[in-house]
């Protein structure tokens, strides 16, 4: 059993600084420290985007194409580290143990595929957006307009939650109503995109890393530290709470002759939970079918991601986008590898009944709270949470302003249009996605959780297919494209259809059967490799490729 030592100066502090009852909701007053924090983090995202405002369509859409591979590569990170991972990850592994680890490795293992299969393919094809690639790869306008829409409902749908993220952190921050929350959260972040679009977004989304992963980290060493873990790096020291956990801490936990207490004063103290490091245990609901599929869609979704595709066009050589990728791994592995003790210590701070079950959406700052960590670093957590929430939405609104303006006005409906005006429809369409999003929010939806996890499957049926194929066969032609894209859609509308219906409360035939094998989570497991294989079959027995396709894939794109 563990001895926890406990510091005096912080476990005081700590205690001063939090009152029990805001500890286990995100609610409260305005708090002077932690808004202080978050002001002046907002501001400085909006000064950024002022200085590396964008000048012409090419800042907006790339960057300029002036981004180093280091600092694409903490944009990437930055990007990544959404609301749903920095505060989610680590509810799915306090709500459910191993089987949360399927998120973990489903979305790092995305961009293992990204490094090898498309990075530097990407880059070397030298187009603007995913649409932009698959209309010119495809030479086609309808799978250009069709792979544009797709683009802006993948980007609408993955922003929903980031926006609700944003509210619950202002909520517990300012003390305000969530619905002003949102509407002043989402205005800042709206403000520096419109200024800057991506130029000064990639460099927001720096220093934002730069944020994230320190809000994130310092909690750690504190926690493990006060818990006598392995401190100096909690991220191995957490396995000794997972033991703890495993075969239960009895009370009262003892440390020099006082007792561990959480900000509660409840005993640190646990039943025997096996379950908790159980790969497939049946209480959790979850099976090997379910885990295995989860981890393939998130990695090919990941791979389709449209605002993740986007960051390999802001470098400005080819070997940099695979760099820039080595790099963003590396950032996202420093979240990653941390999250799980957060879930870790988060159970055992509220074993007590009295605390009960901790809603998972937050938990990260609940055990940072639970744990007596100082009021003004849960402040900076949270204000990390905001960043990192703020860097996911720049991203995907310029995504889906690209996807608007470029693929969509530029490209369909005024081919002759002027830099100032494809910009300013640029703008248009990033005030009118971010103006829909907010009001979806608003509304706090029992779906946003599913639109984001959607986005994954959605994206790894429609635009990952196109993409593998498009970069590494030069035999997918325009009919099997169309062929795959129309099988991807249909596994898509069939998920969703039988979702909704479910939610609702009715039935459709095989309504069960629908629900755990095409489940909105994870539909992709089968969904991805049936557009591969119809557009495979169909591009068999149609037109050929044009010759100056398979030309410029063989000497631009494969050297």
């Amino acid at each position: 059993m563990k001895k926890i030592y406990i510091s005096a100066i912080l476990s005081f502090v700590g205690l001063l600084s939090l009152k029990a009852e805001s500890l286990t909701q995100l609610e409260g007053s305005f708090k002077t420290g932690p808004a202080i924090i978050l002001i002046a983090i907002l501001l400085t995202f909006v000064l950024v985007g002022i200085f590396f405002r964008a000048k012409d369509p090419a800042d907006y859409y790339a960057a300029g194409r002036k981004i180093s591979k280091v600092g694409s590569g903490m944009a990437i990170a930055s990007n990544w580290m959404s609301a749903a991972s920095v505060l989610g990850m680590a509810g799915m592994m306090y709500g459910f143990g191993y089987n949360g680890l399927a998120y973990v490795v489903g979305w790092t293992g995305g961009y293992v595929l990204l490094l090898i299969l498309m990075a530097a393919q990407i880059r070397k094809y030298g187009k603007y957006t995913a649409p932009d690639f698959i209309g010119d790869r495809y030479y086609s306008r309808d799978l250009r307009i069709v792979s544009a829409i797709f683009t802006i409902l993948i980007s609408f749908a993955y922003c929903v939650g980031q926006f609700g993220g944003i509210g619950l952190m202002f909520k517990w921050i300012l003390g305000m109503d969530y619905t002003w929350a949102v509407i002043i959260g989402s205005s800042v972040v709206l403000l520096y995109t419109l200024i800057s679009g991506m130029i000064g977004a990639t460099k927001n989304m720096q220093i934002q890393y730069v944020i994230i992963v320190i809000s994130f980290l310092i909690p750690t060493f504190i926690m493990a530290f006060k818990f006598d873990y392995f401190w100096l790096i909690p991220q191995i020291g957490y396995g000794e709470a997972v033991a703890d956990i495993v075969r239960g801490i009895p009370a009262p936990n003892l440390a020099d002759g006082a007792a561990l207490l959480n900000a509660y004063g409840h005993d640190f103290a646990i039943v025997p939970s096996p379950e908790f490091a159980m790969p497939w245990d049946p209480s959790t609901g979850t099976t090997f079918f379910q885990w295995m599929a989860i981890c393939f869609s998130l990695m090919v979704g990941t791979a389709g991601l449209p605002h993740v595709i986007q960051r390999f066009y802001v470098v400005p050589k080819v070997s940099d986008a695979r760099w820039s990728v080595v790099w963003g791994l590396f950032f996202i592995s420093l979240v990653y590898w941390t999250a799980p003790a957060y879930s870790t210590f988060g159970k055992l701070l509220s074993s007590n009944p009295e605390v009960g079950v901790l809603a998972k959406d937050a938990i990260v700052v609940y055990t940072a709270q639970l744990g007596g960590v100082n009021s003004l670093v849960v402040g900076l957590l949270a204000a990390g949470a905001v960043s990192a929430a703020f860097s996911t939405v720049s991203g995907l609104l310029v995504a889906g302003a690209s996807a608007f303006s470029h693929d969509l006005y530029v490209r369909v409906i005024n081919p002759d249009s002027t830099p100032k005006s494809q910009l300013k429809v640029a703008r248009i369409g990033t005030i009118i996605m971010a103006l829909a999003v907010t009001a979806v929010a608003i509304m706090k939806l029992g779906l946003i959780a599913q639109l984001v996890s959607v986005a994954f499957s959605m994206a790894a049926c429609t635009i990952f297919p196109l993409f593998l194929l498009g970069i590494w066969w030069s035999g997918s032609n325009r009919t099997g494209a169309k062929a795959g894209l129309f099988a991807g859609i249909l596994v898509t509308t069939i998920s969703l259809t039988y979702f909704i219906v479910g939610l609702s409360g009715g039935s459709l035939p095989g309504q069960t059967f629908i629900a755990y094998w095409l489940n909105v989570w994870y539909f992709a497991w089968i969904g991805a490799p049936l557009a591969i294989i119809v557009n495979i079959v169909v591009s068999r027995f149609s037109a050929p490729t044009p010759v100056e396709i398979k030309k410029f894939l063989a000497e631009h794109v494969h050297n």
